[in-house]
Formats: structure tokens, C-alpha cells, sequence
């Protein structure tokens, strides 16, 4: 089919569809909406079972061409801006420019998301309603993410493989774990050789090697079994600089790779600022617990059909993060910490279930809420969580970094852990969705519009931030006028420069330095224009403000 004919026919249907939009963007459009438009219609043309969805430019919603005159260097911008900030990176499988009556329309080919993989924009996954866009529904996203039943990788038998190139100190260790998890079985247990305990633990399947044996107790020799899949733990030590001074490969056996790798990182004392009884003295910086977990959530978790290894940095400003793999199976973090039910479903149901049984992790979901809860307890930020490119990323702070906030938040025994959580991230300088602005509101935790949100004054008053409340809160503008006017009567006249050094240092803290200056111009105008109590002597340039004996004060 030529493009023309492609045309027509996107011109024949009816109506807009979840697959075809029009728009008219005659000189530009919005890349923003460009990109919502390619999620929605990518996710719609999977649902719908079609290889493309369409978005043409230079036709109204009445199907009337009215044409375009977007240029290449524009399409450039809007394919660059796409494949960033998809997720998976993704792109147009095509662009046509066509010309029908003497006007240019150009037809944006946008390829439908593959099997069990939606495509999301900037974070968000958007969805069409007939010819509505807005966020993809959960059941809509759940149909796509349905549409693989994958093959538990870490189940699959080793065929070559035999016991012999399992590590027999790690083997050891992984019964002295199995006892701890099974103490009534300590007896028969040991009574079992190495074949049959392997088999009670469920790491290999009548005697069968499978992946999960070669990455949990395989020699560091045995990797090649599972390639091109890599058994690997890098450990970076950077410096404040984000410079690297130093790093280490760690290899299976993962059971006991996990130990050596935590020795690694340098867990000094935190020391904290004195302030009577109310700190403890120093607490280590990161907790063992929380550098344990999250390795073994790395080994867990970590998608092995892409290749890729785990990743730990360390750096030397306080904090370091963990990084596997693969898409963050639960619908959000939040759901994990807040929700009491374990997950339903692992991407590596084999060897989560061989790590439960050595005692390396649990499936209650418990394990990222007590990292939440001893971040907390300690008064540093929550863990941090990124999914980027098919990637999870959780970085750990471990320092307190908002002395008079923070931590107090997080001590006050009333605050739910959700409401930890959203306060931790106005803490952190993060945006917060509408729902959780108003949810903030509704318990008066907040204060301010948006985006400068800043704690409410009785919150403020619990944590000692009562002179920080005080300079973040904007006075009215009368206040500000009636300074402007009480420095004119006093000195008669005021240059810019003048009224800026007697407003912009008291004005709210929240605003940016542009904003204050903007808000300064507002009330001048306002008293020159639209009041006309002042009036100008100097130049525009060069203003000279003096009162206007004609106007009302």
C-alpha cells in the first residue's frame, strides 16, 4: 500500500479509534502530548491485536486536511524526545509525509508494544477510552503483561551439568542454613547426602542440575553452563566526585558471594549532631540487615535472559545502591511497604523458593518493609527506588540529611507508614501526584501551592521548624505594598534596586530566585497601573518610584 492509499484509508474510518488519532498541529505539537499519544496508542494497538496505531498530523478531528508545516528538524526533536523517555526505549516505525491537496500530512507509524511488555511515558503508562487519552487501566496493563507465560529460567535443567561442579563448601553452608530454617529436621538432615538434600531443598529436580543450583552453589568455573546469562556481583567504591577508586568482581557461588561482597563495603559510624538525649551517639551507617536483603533481592529478582550483572556502588557521600535486571514485578513500591500480602507471582519462582529454604529471604514481604522500618528508625531517608530501561535500582542514604525533619516525621508514632513515605519524599524535594497532595491536605501535613509545598505550621511546631515555617509562608501582598508605600513616604523616592533589597530577602523561601524577582514586578505594577499610587520619574531601564500624589493611598 503507497502512502497516499494509507491516507484515504485512515480518512475512510468513521471515527477516531483507540489506534488512530488526528491532530491539526499546523506549525508544531506539543512533545509532552506526542509522547502520551505514542503510549496510549502503542499499548491500544497490542490490546487491539494490530501491528501499528496511527497518529497523523495536518488533519482535524473532522477529517479535514488543513495540512502541516512541520519540518524535518522538528521530526528529529520528536523522535530523539520519544526513544528517551519510552520505556522500553521504542520509536516510530515509520514517518510518511504525504501531500493531498497541495498540503502536507504527515502519518506517525507507531508500532504496537510487544507481547507482555507496555510501553510507558516519562514513568506513566497511558491508554485510550474510545477517543479519550488518559492512563492505562490496571486490568488493561495487566491483559498485556498476561500475554507472556514465561518459562521459569531458574527451573530449567543444566543437561551437561552434574554435582561435581557444585562448590562443596558452599553446599555446607547451604545446610547449615536449611537446618536454621528446618530445626526439627537438624537429625534426619543430616542423614541425607548431597543428592538427596539438594533435591529436599529444591535446588535441583531428581538429581538434575538446574540454573538455580549453578548460580546459588555452582563453582565459579561452572558459569558457562547458563551463558550467556552472568553470574556476577560488581562492587564500586566511588568518590565524592562519583569518580571510581576501586572495584571487584564477585562470582558464584552466590550463598556465599553475598558475604564477601558486604565486607567490602566500608560500613563506618555515623556520629550524630548532639541535641540532649534524644539521638543515640552513633549507629552504623548502613544496617547489615539492609545491605543483605537487598543483595539477596538482587539474586532474586535479577532477570537473567538479558544478561546483564548486579551491580553495587558504594560511594563515599553516604550512600550506595544496588541495581539488577529487569521490570519491578509489583505495581509500585508503596503497594509493597503499605500492603500486608506477599507478592502473587516471581519472575524466578524456582530459586525464590530455593532461597526461602536457605533461609536467604522470605516470601511474606516483609523484607523491603523492614528496610523501610529501620530507615526510619534511624531517623535517614527511605530507600530510594528506580526503574529505568529495565532496570531496578534502590539507593540507601546513610546519613541524615534533613535534621529538623525528617527524622522527627519519621519517629512520631501516629504517622501511618504511607504517610511516611509521602512526607520523605516532600523531605527529598520530589513532586507528589494530585491524589497525594490532597491526601497530605486532608490530614493537614502540608501547606502552600504547587510545587512549592512546604510542611504545615502545627507539623512544623512538632519538629522544631517553627523559623523555617515562618520564612517558607507568604505574607499577603498588602504587606508587601504597604512597605513599598512606608518606604516611599519615609525616603521619598526608590530605585529598583532599592525595593528588591527591601522585598526579595523576606519574600517565602519556596520561590526561586526568578519568582521573587517576578512577584516584586507584579506589585509594582499593580501600584502604578492599575492603582496608580505611584508613578515612575526614571526611565524604563533605570525606574525611579515616587509616590503619585493624584492616586488613593
Amino acid at each position: 500500500m503507497n502512502t497516499e492509499n494509507l491516507l484515504d484509508e485512515l480518512l475512510s474510518v468513521s471515527t477516531e479509534t483507540e489506534i488512530i488519532e488526528f491532530k491539526e498541529a499546523k506549525k508544531q505539537y506539543d512533545k509532552d502530548k506526542l509522547g502520551q499519544y505514542y503510549s496510549a496508542l502503542s499499548n491500544e494497538a497490542n490490546l487491539n491485536n494490530q501491528d501499528f496505531a496511527y497518529l497523523i498530523m495536518g488533519v482535524n478531528d473532522k477529517k479535514t486536511i488543513v495540512g502541516t508545516s512541520i519540518n524535518d528538524n522538528q521530526l528529529n526533536e520528536y523522535k530523539a524526545e520519544v526513544s528517551k523517555h519510552t520505556s522500553p526505549r521504542n520509536g516510530f516505525s515509520n514517518v510518511y509525509k504525504v501531500n493531498k491537496s497541495g498540503r502536507d500530512v504527515l502519518i506517525f507509524e507507531i508500532p504496537a508494544a510487544s507481547k507482555g511488555v507496555p510501553i510507558s511515558w516519562k514513568g506513566h503508562y497511558y491508554g485510550r477510552d474510545g477517543e479519550s487519552l488518559g492512563a492505562l487501566s490496571d486490568y488493561d496493563r495487566d491483559r498485556i503483561k498476561a500475554q507472556i507465560i514465561q518459562e521459569d529460567w531458574s527451573a530449567k535443567i543444566v543437561e551437561d551439568a552434574t554435582i561435581d561442579d557444585l562448590d562443596k563448601d558452599a553446599i555446607a553452608f547451604a545446610r547449615i542454613q536449611y537446618k536454621e530454617k528446618n530445626s526439627k529436621l537438624k537429625e534426619e538432615i543430616d542423614s541425607w547426602d548431597d543428592q538427596v538434600f539438594l533435591d529436599k531443598a529444591k535446588v535441583t529436580i531428581k538429581g538434575k542440575i538446574t540454573n538455580t543450583a549453578i548460580l546459588l552453589l555452582g563453582k565459579p568455573e561452572s558459569e558457562h553452563f547458563i551463558n550467556p546469562t552472568v553470574a556476577r556481583i560488581t562492587w564500586i567504591l566511588k568518590d565524592k566526585d562519583n569518580f571510581e577508586k576501586d572495584y571487584e568482581h564477585f562470582y558464584n557461588p552466590f550463598i556465599t558471594a553475598v558475604q564477601k561482597v558486604s565486607a567490602k563495603i566500608r560500613n563506618i559510624k555515623y556520629r550524630y549532631i548532639k541535641d540532649g538525649s534524644l539521638f543515640p551517639e552513633e549507629v552504623d551507617q548502613y544496617d547489615s540487615y539492609i545491605i543483605r536483603e537487598a543483595l539477596h533481592n538482587c539474586i532474586a529478582h535479577q532477570d537473567y535472559t538479558l544478561g546483564g550483572k548486579i551491580v553495587v556502588v558504594e560511594n563515599e557521600d553516604g550512600w550506595i545502591s544496588f541495581t539488577n535486571s529487569g521490570d519491578f514485578i509489583p505495581n509500585s513500591v508503596e503497594e509493597v511497604v503499605t500492603n500486608d500480602s506477599p507478592e502473587p507471582k516471581y519472575r524466578n519462582a524456582f530459586l525464590v523458593n530455593a532461597m526461602v529454604n536457605f533461609n536467604m529471604i522470605d516470601t511474606i514481604g516483609s523484607g523491603i518493609k523492614r528496610m523501610f522500618r529501620i530507615q526510619k528508625d534511624k531517623y535517614f531517608p527511605l530507600p530510594e527506588y528506580e526503574f529505568n530501561d529495565k532496570k531496578v535500582n534502590v539507593k540507601i542514604i546513610g546519613k541524615v540529611i534533613d535534621v529538623n525533619y525528617a527524622r522527627k516525621l519519621a519517629e512520631d508514632q501516629t504517622l501511618s507508614f504511607y504517610e511516611i513515605i509521602l512526607l520523605d519524599k516532600l523531605s527529598k524535594n520530589k513532586s507528589l501526584t494530585k491524589e497525594e497532595v490532597k491526601f497530605l491536605r486532608s490530614k493537614c501535613l502540608i501547606e502552600g501551592r504547587s510545587p512549592n509545598f512546604h510542611i504545615s505550621s502545627n507539623i512544623a511546631d512538632t519538629v522544631g521548624e517553627k523559623a523555617s515555617y515562618i520564612k517558607q509562608r507568604a505574607f499577603k501582598d498588602d504587606h508587601y505594598r504597604k512597605m513599598i508605600l512606608d518606604y516611599l513616604k519615609t525616603y521619598k523616592k526608590a530605585t529598583k534596586k532599592e525595593i528588591d533589597e527591601l522585598l526579595l530577602d523576606i519574600l517565602p523561601s519556596v520561590l526561586s530566585q526568578k519568582q521573587k524577582e517576578n512577584k516584586v514586578r507584579n506589585i509594582i505594577y499593580s501600584l502604578s497601573k492599575r492603582e496608580e499610587v505611584i508613578r515612575n520619574e526614571g526611565t524604563t531601564r533605570y525606574p525611579s518610584w515616587v509616590l503619585n500624589k493624584k492616586g488613593k493611598l
